[in-house]
C-alpha cells in the first residue's frame, strides 16, 4: 500500500462522556463513507480537558486499556476496516493513571498502546495531578495501512521522542493534543512540521476546539483547532483546519515519498549517536 487515506478530528466537548463517545463513533462512520483507512481522535477524546483544574472527580473518566471503551471501537474498526488511534484516560489500577492512546488495527485487533511520556504541570495544564509519566518506550505499530506511532500533546516539545519513533520505523506519527492560545500558537506552526522534516515521516497533528465554560467556568480556555497533516519534507498536506469548526480532516498520504525524501537527505545515515551522550544524561 503506497497511498493511505488518513483522518484526524477536532471537536467540542458535548457535556457528558457517553454523548462524546457516540459522537466519535459517528466520526468513524462518516469517515468510512469517504474511504478513510486510518483515523486519530483528539487527546482524551471521551471527556473534557480536565487538566484545566485539579479535581479528583475527573479520575472517574479513566478506563482500563484494553477494556470496554476500547472494545466499542474495536468493533467499529472491524466493521469499517479502519485503523483507529484512540487517545484515552487510562487506569491501570486504582491510583495508577496514564494519558494513553490505544491503537486498533483494521480487523479490530488491539495492537497495543502508547503512554504520554512528558507530563506538564503549570497553570491550566495540571497534568501531574492526573497522570504518571509513560513507561512503555516509543512503540511503532505495524498496522494494515502502515507503521504508526503516537506522540501526545506536550510530548511534541521534546525532539528525542520524535527521533525514537523514526528509528523504530514510523511512517505516520499522530500527535493528538489539547492546546490553548499563547506561546503555543507559534510552536504549533513550527514543531510538527520541523519534526516531520527532521525525521522524514508524516505527522498528523490535531487539537480540540471550543471553550469548555459549562465545565470549568472562568477557568475555561479556548482551544484553537488548526489541525493538519505534514509530509516528510515538512510541507502541509492540504489546508490547515479552522480554529473553531468541528472537522474531520482527511488527506491522502503517499508513503512512497518517505523513501524518496530519505534517499535525498540521508539524516539517518549521518547521525552520530556516539556523540549524543549529554542528551541522555540525567
Amino acid at each position: 500500500m503506497t497511498v493511505v487515506r488518513a483522518a484526524i478530528t477536532q471537536t467540542t466537548w458535548t457535556g457528558d462522556e457517553e454523548s462524546m463517545i457516540a459522537k466519535h463513533e459517528e466520526f468513524v462512520r462518516t469517515a468510512a463513507k469517504q474511504n478513510v483507512q486510518v483515523i486519530c481522535f483528539q487527546e482524551l477524546f471521551h471527556g473534557p480537558y480536565f487538566g484545566i483544574v485539579q479535581d479528583s472527580k475527573y479520575y472517574g473518566y479513566a478506563h482500563p486499556v484494553p477494556g470496554p471503551l476500547v472494545e466499542r471501537f474495536q468493533k467499529l474498526a472491524a466493521e469499517y476496516k479502519m485503523v483507529i488511534v484512540l487517545p484515552v484516560y487510562e487506569e491501570e489500577q486504582p491510583g495508577v493513571l496514564y494519558n494513553t492512546a490505544a491503537v486498533i488495527d483494521a480487523d479490530g485487533t488491539y495492537l497495543g498502546k502508547y503512554r504520554k511520556h512528558h507530563i506538564p504541570n503549570l497553570p491550566q495544564f495540571w497534568e501531574k495531578f492526573y497522570f504518571r509519566p509513560g513507561n512503555g518506550d516509543y512503540p511503532v505499530f505495524d498496522t494494515m495501512v502502515g507503521k504508526i506511532g503516537v506522540y501526545i500533546c506536550y510530548d511534541r516539545h521534546f525532539p528525542e521522542g520524535w527521533r525514537a519513533l523514526g528509528l523504530n520505523g514510523a511512517e505516520i506519527v499522530f500527535n493528538p493534543s489539547a492546546t490553548k492560545p499563547g506561546l503555543s500558537n507559534r510552536l504549533w506552526e513550527l514543531e510538527q512540521p520541523a519534526a516531520a522534516a527532521a525525521n522524514q515521516y508524516y505527522v498528523g497533528a490535531n487539537n480540540r476546539i471550543g471553550t469548555e465554560t459549562k465545565e470549568f467556568g472562568d477557568d475555561a480556555v479556548t482551544f484553537y483547532g488548526s489541525s493538519y497533516f505534514v509530509d516528510p519534507r515538512g510541507n502541509y498536506v492540504g489546508e490547515v483546519a479552522s480554529t473553531d469548526t468541528e472537522e474531520i480532516v482527511i488527506r491522502d498520504l503517499d508513503l512512497g515519498l518517505i523513501r524518496e525524501v530519505r534517499n535525498s537527505w540521508q539524516f539517518y545515515r549521518d547521525r552520530r549517536p556516539d556523540s549524543y551522550g549529554p542528551i541522555t544524561a540525567p
